[in-house]
């Protein structure tokens, strides 16, 4: 507030979710675990990645027009959360059933917040680089090149700076920080060893997942901000309402 961020009502108002959020979805996933439905549990999973899209469609200044952004992100995060999911509950975890909303939900949770936090931010940067470098993209675009070697650049910014939390994150694990689930399992009483092996499972699962949205989000998004005729079409980008 002293700094005047415009920072503290957004903080407040999170703080307030946060609390809300998660007394509300312990009461729910208490419920859903006793139920064992396979329906409930898909149900929930699609909750989770409809409320994903719209927080990472929430983060960019500047979006696509329509469905657009929207759409791509959502199915981005979707694609690749399942395929890692499906191949964490199919190989190393193996539960009884596969989906079991006890494995299912918790795994899902961290995969698909950390795909969030790198789609939304490969987007953005994306965008709003293509908005500011738009002489230069043009320029490329006249001199005849094609959409993807002139957008290329940007393209690599934008992964660049997605993935790069991620690998980070990796490389700073055991280090310098204890993640919260290892943390969790050693603080229960579960063998230390055991609960590094279910960690490294879970960082390779996120990374995965992360990996594979930000590129399936941002060549998507690189498609629409183009067309068959090699143009530029920052027309199909809207700039967010500040509030």
């Amino acid at each position: 507030m002293a700094l005047d961020l415009g920072l503290a009502r957004p903080l407040l108002v999170a703080a307030l979710r946060m609390v809300v959020q998660l007394s509300l979805v312990g009461l729910v996933l208490t419920r859903l675990f006793a139920l064992e439905s396979p329906w409930l549990t898909l149900g929930a999973a699609l909750v989770m990645l409809l409320f994903a899209g719209q927080e990472t469609m929430a983060r960019q200044e500047r979006r696509l027009t329509g469905w657009w952004s929207y759409g791509i992100g959502t199915g981005a995060m979707g694609t690749a959360a399942g395929i890692v999911l499906l191949l964490g509950l199919s190989t190393a975890v193996r539960p009884d059933p596969w989906w079991d909303a006890r494995y299912a939900i918790p795994m899902l949770g961290m995969v698909l917040g950390n795909a969030m936090s790198g789609v939304g931010l490969a987007l953005h940067t994306l965008t709003a680089t293509a908005a500011r470098e738009r002489a230069a993209i043009e320029a490329q675009l006249a001199l005849g090149q094609t959409r993807w070697t002139a957008l290329r650049p940007i393209l690599r910014h934008a992964l660049r700076t997605a993935l790069m939390p991620t690998i980070n994150s990796m490389a700073a694990m055991g280090v310098v920080a204890l993640p919260g689930m290892m943390t969790g399992q050693i603080l229960s009483g579960v063998d230390p060893g055991e609960a590094v092996k279910y960690q490294i499972l879970i960082m390779f699962l996120i990374s995965g997942a992360t990996g594979l949205g930000v590129l399936a989000a941002s060549l998507a998004t690189v498609r629409r901000l183009s067309d068959r005729r090699h143009r530029l079409r920052l027309d199909r980008l809207v700039r967010r309402k500040q509030a």
